[in-house]
């Protein structure tokens, strides 16, 4: 099974108890063993759109984090899901916009079913663990990215946009 069909099934069993309130630790899809910085993935697919564009949260803002959120949703409704692929990336204090408990948490479902992707970096997870004692619980949708100024880094060179709320 490909990693593109297995994210999705994954994904796909996690909406369900997303619903109902439950967060299981397997339900984040995991790039760190098959991350190739020449071919990307992804965990929405996106054959028609015509723009691409990276999100990056890097604050523990929430203000900033609801801008970021608004971009993305300005995105979606100036060109229509088929149209656009946007992927938010979180590394250092920004990772935690994607706690259960961020103000923001019911808007990134809403929006990930809209077919926007949620990237984490890996090296700033480690680092929250070694703050805390454990990594950090993730909404389930997030895919975890080995760095995420990588990931940035990687969009850009296949023609995303970058941006920075």
């Amino acid at each position: 099974m490909s990693s593109v069909r297995l994210s999705r099934l994954l994904t796909a069993l996690a909406l369900p108890l997303l619903l109902l309130g439950a967060a299981p630790a397997w339900a984040n899809v995991s790039m760190l063993k098959d991350f190739d910085y020449a071919k990307p993935t992804f965990i929405h697919d996106h054959p028609f759109a015509i723009a691409h564009v990276v999100l990056q949260v890097s604050q523990d803002n929430p203000a900033r984090w609801n801008l970021t959120l608004n971009n993305a949703q300005n995105l979606l409704n100036y060109f229509g899901q088929e149209k656009v692929q946007i992927v938010v990336v979180a590394f250092g204090p920004g990772i935690k916009m994607y706690l259960p408990s961020s103000p923001v948490a019911s808007r990134i479902a809403a929006i990930n079913a809209e077919g926007v992707e949620f990237d984490v970096c890996h090296n700033s997870m480690e680092q929250f663990k070694k703050k805390t004692g454990h990594l950090p619980p993730l909404d389930p949708s997030v895919v975890i990215v080995p760095a995420g100024i990588v990931r940035i880094m990687q969009l850009e060179s296949h023609g995303f946009d970058y941006v920075k709320p």
